[in-house]
């Protein structure tokens, strides 16, 4: 693959890149640099890409090792305790991101990459390097978890 065809199918993927680094790191300046790099990083090894039709699922998985890179580094610099109150901003009166923050990691990134990204089945599994079959397992447990969750904080 080429960089100027890198970058014409980069365009229309740039919003859906967002969404999801946004939903793995919680704020917006993360986000935005996780976005940079890995586009960095998929532009430096674009020419590595086998099958082009699988560029989005491609793009998705270095993104989402990006952000893997990024909370490992938080983790060790940042205590939990010390964090400032803006950072949960996001997060504060939404069940739903609340539930979703508490399920399992390999369950949320597929509700990530299904419902908050809009990736198929198909693609979700690709982009995550799992069988589809597993990815529909994941995501049936993931939803019982969340209904379970929510339906506990409506009875609250």
């Amino acid at each position: 693959m080429k960089h100027d065809e890198f970058a014409a199918r980069l365009e229309p993927l740039r919003h859906k890149l967002y969404k999801t680094a946004l939903l793995y790191l919680g704020s917006e300046s993360p986000a935005l640099d996780a976005v940079d790099e890995a586009v960095y990083k998929g532009l430096k090894s674009c020419w590595k890409l086998r099958q082009p039709e699988y560029f989005d699922t491609w793009l998705t998985r270095i993104l989402i090792n990006v952000c893997y890179d990024e909370l490992r580094r938080q983790k060790r610099f940042v205590p939990l305790e010390d964090l400032p109150e803006e950072s949960a901003e996001d997060y504060d009166g939404l069940p739903l991101r609340e539930a979703l923050g508490k399920l399992p990691e390999q369950l949320r990134e597929v509700v990530i990459l299904r419902y908050f990204t809009g990736y198929t089945l198909e693609e979700t599994a690709r982009a995550l390097g799992i069988p589809r079959g597993t990815a529909a397992t994941r995501q049936r447990k993931a939803l019982q978890l969340l209904r379970l969750e929510l339906s506990e904080e409506v009875t609250e």
